[in-house]
């Protein structure tokens, strides 16, 4: 339900999504004959402190990346005291995984994918904000195709200190320094970045368990492999990449900006060599 204030300038359409704490629906502009999404949280929902320090976070975080063509970008928020509405990118009903599980996925268009991600995150880098829950379902695209990085419910600023800490993501795209407690810096987004373009080419996660637990465990083990039966036709370009992304040594690990310098990237993916 849109706030009054709001419905002076948006028209409510259908509800294209719904999470733990809100729905998302289109709007439509009549003063520009455009469209939009309109994130609505309930605060009602929000107990958890940091939930609630996420709420107040997100368009804030959001505000300071806006406007980047790789970036679901923010465009007017409204408040009452039970619900917070966000008028954001409107973006096609579906996500990275909807790409991935598709049996066309090449190196070429996983190199197109993961240039755009990593130019997003290169920006949100820049300005100190770590993402810290890079996965296919919050990677999203608009209707000229750009790739969009959204959810930045979990963001956070890195700060003087340039560090942050707490365990916030998902099990399977979490660095191991996230896990392990150590305070850690924006080279956590380039480990799980690492892990969404490795389930791009496998179709599965290179660290994998049956619970939670078992995931970290397996994270904190960090063997990455590249078994034959999947990677028989994958190039050693890309495994390079692999290495320098998925890497537990975080003094080691590749910046977003190394990444964007990397031949298979540049190279749009187009290699013939193999291992």
């Amino acid at each position: 339900m849109l706030s009054e204030t709001l419905k002076n300038k948006y028209q409510l359409c259908e509800e294209i999504g719904r999470g733990r704490f809100g729905v998302i629906s289109r709007v439509f502009c009549p003063s520009t004959q455009s469209s939009f999404a309109c994130k609505s949280i309930d605060k009602r929902l929000l107990s958890d402190p940091t939930d609630r320090e996420c709420l107040e976070n997100e368009p804030k975080i959001m505000t300071l990346l806006s406007p980047h063509s790789n970036i679901v970008q923010i465009y007017d928020m409204f408040e009452s005291d039970d619900t917070l509405q966000l008028i954001i990118d409107l973006c096609q009903p579906f996500t990275l995984y909807d790409k991935i599980l598709e049996p066309d996925m090449s190196e070429p268009k996983a190199a197109a994918y993961m240039q755009q991600l990593m130019l997003g995150l290169a920006h949100c880098h820049r300005f100190g904000i770590v993402h810290r829950d890079i996965k296919p379902d919050n990677i999203f695209f608009d209707f000229r195709g750009n790739l969009k990085i959204g959810d930045f419910g979990s963001s956070t600023w890195l700060g003087e200190v340039g560090t942050a800490d707490g365990l916030v993501g998902t099990p399977y795209y979490v660095a191991p320094e996230v896990v392990m407690g150590r305070a850690y810096n924006e080279k956590a987004d380039v480990w799980s970045a690492g892990v969404v373009l490795y389930v791009m080419l496998a179709g599965v996660p290179p660290f994998y368990g049956e619970t939670a637990e078992e995931i970290f465990e397996a994270v904190l083990r960090g063997n990455l492999r590249f078994p034959s039966r999947i990677f028989r036709s994958v190039s050693a370009e890309v495994k390079d990449l692999l290495r320098k992304m998925i890497c537990r040594d975080v003094s080691r690990r590749w910046s977003a900006e190394q990444v964007l310098r990397h031949p298979w990237i540049l190279n749009g993916g187009e290699t013939i060599s193999m291992d």
